[in-house]
């Protein structure tokens, strides 16, 4: 079990956090927004938040939803951050629902949670009204994230507070001086996945707080850091590390406009730190070196990078300095950047690393809280995801001659169990408490954990052997003009499977690269450089077949590869 780096307070629950870290960091910025003036931006302190959350609260328990079930579902806003505390630290249970699922799925989740109120944007009006018309659920009050006043029947969540606020200045301290129970339910999520094989994770404040507490005292994040808030909040990782984790260290959010903002968000916020998936790292480390390319400086970037390796030995660091061009067209102040979700390719973590930025891969699921290990700058090792967090036990189960088996964890981050879901629950976490992840991983002398892929995704060929999709993805990945790839198993006639990669090219580079768009001619361009890819390879891995196309490939909300609806795709 490896130990904190830092000294940092423990929490027992997120009422505690807030109220002790609110005293600390009262008046500094807890969400920056922007304005109509260029670089100027309107700041909601870290005691305003909290005392919006009081007020919320308050109100929610005059309603009578003390201790009942309250979703929340909507774009990355100030106001779901807002539900979701005052619920959480006070109310009763909050249920974060996604944001991306169809109307239908929705509607299923509401019902399947029991929630007796649910928070919402005007994007979700129209499924809201059906549902409010139908009086088939739970739900006593629906409130609009974005009306100044009720309407129709419908609360306005800017109103509640108000009101909460007059219920506190009359003596109303039911909310102020609620009691949490640290061991219970406080949280219900809903893996990702079809409404049928979605499950409800039951985290407690217990589970939530051991998981912040060991982020903190690995991964050092202040007043002075800037968050921009990227992946979806109801995701256990962004709401986590990316919502709770500032505002547990008094840092500031602010929130990203959109993929194609991410470049100018970064400017304009002057972003320090960032959560997000691979793929998005990737993508920014692609262009950074593009960029360079392009501007004939790779030569020298090269050159300063062997300098710079060569000082950091004797503990001089001039990374920054020596690359400041390519960070102030990251805005100049970007220190840390967290992948999660999916494996980070190496290149890409070792490229930013070497260029001043810290990147630290971590891994996780909802079960867990979410982060069962990280690396960091004391704990690092390209290719890893670091070591088990504080925490946490973990070890290799039935390994095989290269070390690798399911990967396990136990400690009290791991869930309660699933709601309503005995049977589930058991097949998660064994008699004697460890949950088993599902994913496949070695870990080395040292105590880094390496992981292969996920264990149902595992391609066992007749002779034994076993392929890891993902590896081979991370490789073919690596080709210029290749967005991102689906490598899957062929049943072929003899009972083995031939290895096969779907690539999904970018139309916007490959014409540059490859001097064409035909599609023909492009496919065997792109063959040439999977054979080159090959040749890296032990010959059981070789990918035999390819197919070509410009559609992204199918995912979830946090961009993981649908992998059971893209092999449908393709057999």
């Amino acid at each position: 079990m490896r130990k904190p780096i830092y000294k940092v307070p423990k929490y027992e629950n997120l009422k505690e956090m807030l109220e002790k870290s609110g005293q600390i960091y009262s008046d500094r910025p807890a969400y920056l927004f922007k304005t109509e003036e260029l670089g100027k931006f309107r700041k909601i302190t870290h005691k305003q938040f909290r005392e919006e959350i009081n007020c919320l609260g308050t109100a929610l328990i005059d309603m009578g939803l003390k201790d009942k079930r309250i979703a929340v579902i909507s774009e990355n806003r100030y106001e779901w951050g807002l539900a979701y505390l005052a619920v959480a630290t006070g109310t009763g249970v909050i249920v974060p629902l996604d944001k991306a699922l169809p109307d239908n799925e929705i509607e299923s989740l509401i019902l399947r949670s029991e929630v007796e109120a649910i928070f919402y944007s005007n994007q979700y009006d129209t499924i809201m009204n059906e549902i409010k018309a139908k009086n088939n659920s739970n739900i006593k009050y629906f409130i609009s994230m974005d009306l100044e006043k009720e309407t129709n029947g419908i609360y306005s969540q800017s109103e509640l507070i108000n009101k909460g606020k007059k219920l506190i200045e009359n003596g109303n301290r039911e909310f102020l001086d609620a009691k949490i129970n640290n061991e219970e339910m406080g949280i219900m999520l809903f893996t990702s996945g079809t409404t049928a094989m979605s499950k409800a994770v039951m985290l407690s404040h217990k589970n939530i707080c051991t998981n912040l507490f060991d982020i903190a005292s690995t991964i050092k994040v202040d007043e002075n850091d800037v968050f921009l808030s990227f992946l979806p909040l109801h995701h256990t990782f962004e709401c986590t590390t990316g919502f709770l984790y500032p505002v547990l260290s008094g840092s500031a959010i602010a929130f990203c406009e959109g993929i194609r903002h991410i470049a100018d968000n970064i400017k304009e916020y002057q972003v320090t730190a960032m959560v997000s998936v691979p793929i998005l790292f990737e993508a920014m480390y692609k262009k950074v070196m593009k960029g360079i390319e392009k501007k004939g400086k790779l030569e020298a970037v090269q050159k300063g990078i062997k300098i710079s390796q060569f000082l950091l030995k004797f503990g001089i660091d001039i990374r920054k300095k020596i690359f400041k061009e390519i960070h102030d067209n990251l805005g100049g102040k970007a220190r840390v950047f967290v992948a999660g979700g999916a494996a980070l390719d190496p290149e890409a973590e070792k490229g930013f690393n070497d260029l001043g930025f810290a990147m630290y891969q971590g891994y996780g699921l909802t079960e867990s809280s979410p982060v069962i290990a990280a690396e960091d700058d004391k704990y690092r090792r390209l290719g890893s995801i670091g070591k088990a967090f504080p925490s946490l036990d973990v070890k290799i189960v039935e390994p095989n001659e290269e070390g690798i088996g399911e990967l396990v964890a136990k400690g009290p981050s791991i869930m309660l169990g699933y709601y309503n879901n005995e049977e589930a629950t058991k097949e998660a976490i064994d008699e004697e408490g460890w949950l088993h992840t599902g994913d496949l991983a070695r870990i080395d002398k040292d105590g880094y954990i390496f992981i292969s892929g996920r264990k149902k995704f595992v391609i066992v060929l007749k002779n034994g052997k076993n392929i890891y999709p993902e590896e081979l993805e991370t490789l073919v990945n690596k080709i210029e003009g290749i967005k991102e790839s689906f490598v899957y198993g062929k049943p072929e006639d003899d009972g083995d499977y031939k290895i096969c990669a779907k690539i999904v090219y970018d139309k916007e580079l490959v014409g540059e690269i490859y001097g064409t768009l035909e599609e023909e001619k492009l496919k065997e361009l792109i063959w040439q450089e999977v054979k080159k890819v090959n040749k890296t390879m032990p010959a059981y891995k070789y990918i035999r077949e390819i197919n070509i196309t410009d559609e992204d490939l199918i995912k979830t909300t946090t961009q993981k590869i649908k992998r059971f609806e893209e092999i449908k795709t393709v057999l």
